[in-house]
């Protein structure tokens, strides 16, 4: 009689698991489903009057030229005009979006972010020295790029500097987070304090952070990025969900916590360099993106870092589409919409106190 309750229960646990794991996998493909309607959607917006359905038909042609056709004006228009944009805000979404998930993870603390830890602020002093001063570590027209993408890298080897000191704890890391942000944010504003006034109003819209850059060798030089460093968290994916449930306990069972903990604030902090230092500083997406998900499908890793991905893809193609259309034909930095939308979502969530983390 006992062996048949065993049984019994055995196979209800299986089940609820294969539910639960069947649910994550619907949220994915449903976050893919968003993800490729708002692709036509702001593939289809612009002064050309195309729609929706010309758009991923010419995407669709170069492809399948003898399935979809298409005239020169939508292809003109989708390939070499708003695919570039929409591509890099894709990379730079999903890239940010899956930091955020691992350092809230790997740091235990909601707020977590490339944002919070200071990497963005880096960067930020970096493109606002090239611009205003004029100095940086490469010439020509990747002086602005070189600088923000090696003094993101700065303050990320900085963070990892105090993770690796014995003793480092979750907490001082995020307290050094801090400490940098102020840092190059103070040095950010005294440069642009004593900076001639076209050089300042450069430097302070690459500082709210846009898409108007984008062109097909950063979106090439994004993508690869992410394509080589999305399977390394994927394989620690197992060693940070041991982890999240305390140092002690996952050195317990054999996790080296220091190594993994600093491999992984590696693998994300040059992640987000190689696409902040394309798009500026945007926001709330690396913090945002990844509360979403995890207030669906939980915090298991092997499914957050990619649906963080897909989610904070959605969110900065979606945000951007209202930046281009809100006041036309101004385009208003994406940054700005990003901040707009992340405030109120973060407070949605305090009120709410939902029991997802």
């Amino acid at each position: 009689m006992t062996k048949v309750k065993t049984t019994a229960t055995s196979n209800e646990i299986k089940e609820q698991y294969q539910k639960f794991i069947g649910r994550k996998i619907t949220f994915i493909l449903f976050s893919l489903f968003l993800l490729v309607l708002i692709f036509g959607i702001s593939a289809s917006l612009g002064s050309a009057d195309i729609t929706i359905w010309d758009a991923y038909a010419a995407f669709l042609h170069r492809f399948f030229p003898s399935h979809f056709h298409t005239s020169w004006l939508a292809e003109t228009c989708v390939w070499d005009l708003r695919l570039p944009r929409i591509f890099l805000g894709i990379f730079t979404g999903a890239s940010l979006a899956i930091a955020g998930a691992v350092m809230q993870g790997i740091l235990r603390n909601p707020l977590a972010s490339p944002y919070t830890l200071g990497i963005s602020a880096g960067a930020g002093f970096g493109a606002s020295l090239a611009i205003i001063a004029g100095a940086g570590f490469v010439g020509g027209e990747y002086l602005i790029i070189g600088n923000a993408f090696i003094f993101a890298l700065v303050c990320s080897f900085i963070i990892i500097a105090f993770a690796s000191r014995r003793g480092a704890t979750p907490e001082t890391m995020i307290l050094v987070g801090i400490a940098i942000l102020y840092i190059f944010s103070s040095a950010t504003i005294l440069l642009q304090y004593f900076g001639e006034e076209e050089a300042v109003v450069e430097s302070l819209f690459w500082m709210v952070g846009g898409l108007d850059r984008a062109s097909w060798d950063k979106v090439f030089m994004s993508g690869i990025m992410l394509a080589c460093t999305v399977p390394l968290l994927m394989i620690k994916s197992w060693d940070l969900n041991v982890m999240a449930v305390g140092d002690e306990t996952a050195k317990s069972i054999g996790v080296n916590v220091k190594r993994i903990r600093i491999f992984t604030l590696s693998i994300t902090s040059l992640m987000v360099a190689s696409t902040v230092c394309f798009t500026g500083t945007i926001g709330f997406i690396g913090l945002v993106a990844p509360h979403i998900t995890r207030m669906v499908i939980g915090g298991d890793n092997r499914f957050l870092i990619p649906a963080s991905g897909i989610v904070g893809a959605v969110l900065l193609v979606g945000a951007d589409i209202f930046a281009r259309n809100i006041i036309p034909p101004v385009i208003v930095p994406v940054g700005a919409i990003t901040a707009c939308m992340g405030g109120p979502l973060l407070l949605y969530l305090v009120i709410k106190r939902r029991k997802y983390w």
